[in-house]
């Protein structure tokens, strides 16, 4: 193959050769086939197209050969001119012609090529629609249901749309509670849907804990049930809150149970769901349904920020004014109750900054947390 500084060298002085700094003599016929030649020679002997194109430029280019060569017609006699143009003319064009012409084989070829490599088998079966994913919150419903179920305990459910009654009364709230107020609970309308109409007496329920007078009146005592379920209140959706929200209630009745049963329940449901190391400590506080009450902390490793304690949830022993609401005597039965956020011990698990992403339907957002059977 030619190159073009191989056609522009200067021969050695004396050697009698053209000077090929400008190509060869458009009227040397026997230098012009030579160039030819080397340049179909080239053509044949280039294997892809980028081999092609770097022939053409070689041989067909500005600095080839031949256009060096017709360069210099424009400095001849004008009787030579006709001569020159006579013979670059057809050898121009036979090059152009070996150059398209190889040009459409290796087309050719490459399209051959990708069809083979690039195959489709367009009979095999096709799943157009994207996997989904379960939503975190209902896996880990479903992950407390098994700790409580693997301790021997029941899991109880109750309806959203609840009586006052269960809501409120049964649970030792006075009628002149805060949380009766329309401010903090939805009220269902009465049955003609106006102001100063029969009012219904239902609510949609504020909490889980309904579920409490509601199985110890069905299944009697003792009892251990879990009642995890979907609860409403009031609250702007935000960082942090949503108007709709899951919560877990377990609940304990027998002879006997003390404090030092319900941490150690509490502090086995941590290392549960927060690892071998997460504990559980209790500070005192106020609920109308339990008495004493207390505020729970919760330490795991994990904690975004570093390890350390955050509230988790309420608890403490249940209120002798409950039991005696469905029918159970205080003086022969005892028990404990708590209470947590399944939302906020998925933030707490995974570090999530923001309640939207929870409840905005991203399948981005389910699908990141994998699949639990």
């Amino acid at each position: 193959m030619s190159s073009p500084d191989a056609d522009v060298v200067t021969p050695h002085a004396g050697d009698g050769g053209p000077d090929t700094t400008t190509g060869p003599s458009p009227l040397d016929a026997d230098a012009l086939q030579r160039a030819l030649d080397a340049a179909l020679a080239a053509v044949a002997a280039a294997g892809d197209l980028d081999a092609l194109k770097r022939v053409r430029t070689e041989h067909a280019g500005d600095r080839s050969p031949l256009a060096l060569a017709n360069r210099q017609i424009g400095s001849l006699a004008p009787a030579d001119k006709k001569t020159a143009g006579k013979l670059l003319g057809p050898l121009r064009g036979r090059l152009n012609q070996a150059l398209a012409a190889r040009q459409a084989e290796l087309e050719a070829e490459r399209d051959e090529r990708v069809l083979v490599e690039e195959a489709v088998d367009v009979t095999l079966p096709v799943d157009r629609v994207p996997a989904g994913a379960r939503h975190p919150l209902e896996t880990l419903q479903e992950r407390v249901a098994d700790f409580f179920v693997g301790m021997g305990w029941e899991i109880a459910e109750g309806p959203e749309v609840e009586a006052e009654w269960f809501n409120f009364d049964a649970l030792n709230f006075g009628v002149d509670h805060p949380a009766r107020q329309m401010q903090d609970t939805f009220y269902v309308a009465g049955p003609d849907g106006e102001d100063g109409a029969e009012p219904s007496n239902l609510v949609l329920r504020t909490h889980t804990s309904p579920v409490q007078a509601r199985s110890l009146l069905e299944r009697g005592v003792p009892l251990y049930v879990a009642c995890p379920g979907k609860t409403f209140r009031t609250d702007a959706l935000d960082a942090t809150h949503t108007p709709v929200f899951h919560q877990v209630e377990g609940l304990a009745i027998d002879k006997g149970l003390t404090m030092a049963h319900l941490l150690g329940t509490l502090d086995a449901f941590a290392r549960a769901m927060f690892g071998p190391d997460a504990r559980t400590r209790l500070r005192p506080a106020y609920f109308p349904f339990t008495e004493p009450s207390a505020e729970m902390d919760l330490w795991f490793p994990q904690k975004k920020g570093g390890p350390g304690w955050i509230e988790w949830g309420g608890c403490g022993m249940v209120n002798p004014n409950v039991l005696r609401s469905v029918g159970v005597d205080p003086d022969e039965y005892s028990g404990f109750a708590f209470g947590m956020g399944i939302e906020r011990t998925l933030m707490l698990r995974h570090g999530i900054a923001d309640m939207h992403d929870m409840v905005e339907g991203d399948v981005r957002f389910s699908a990141q947390f994998g699949t639990e059977i």
